[in-house]
């Protein structure tokens, strides 16, 4: 979350050229979704519930919409509604990345 401030804090943020920012945005949060599947999980690898992978996105979306209104008054940034389903979208890829991982290594008895 951290890390997704400082370059929300940003004017321009690093992105290479020609690349819109609604794919960084997605994979900031796919990183995020990962981090918080960690976290409620209680360690590595993220065995998450689907429950807690829900928990997870509702989380991540909810810290998406801060994010946007804190771009909202950030110099050359604006809050877009577009950028909140990127982010949106990224975590709930991150997070039920995680969950499928663990139904397939509970399968194998991992």
């Amino acid at each position: 979350m951290a890390v997704i401030f400082f370059v929300s804090s940003l004017e321009q943020p690093p992105l290479p050229a020609g690349v819109s920012d609604k794919p960084a945005h997605a994979f900031g949060y796919f990183g995020l979704g990962m981090v918080i599947a960690r976290a409620l999980a209680g360690g590595l690898p993220p065995r998450i519930t689907l429950r807690q992978a829900l928990l997870g996105l509702v989380l991540a979306s909810l810290y998406g919409v801060t994010d946007e209104v804190h771009q909202h008054f950030v110099p050359g940034r604006t809050a877009d509604i577009a950028d909140w389903y990127s982010d949106s979208i990224g975590s709930a890829l991150g997070l039920f990345g995680c969950w499928a991982w663990s139904i397939i290594f509970a399968r194998r008895g991992f």
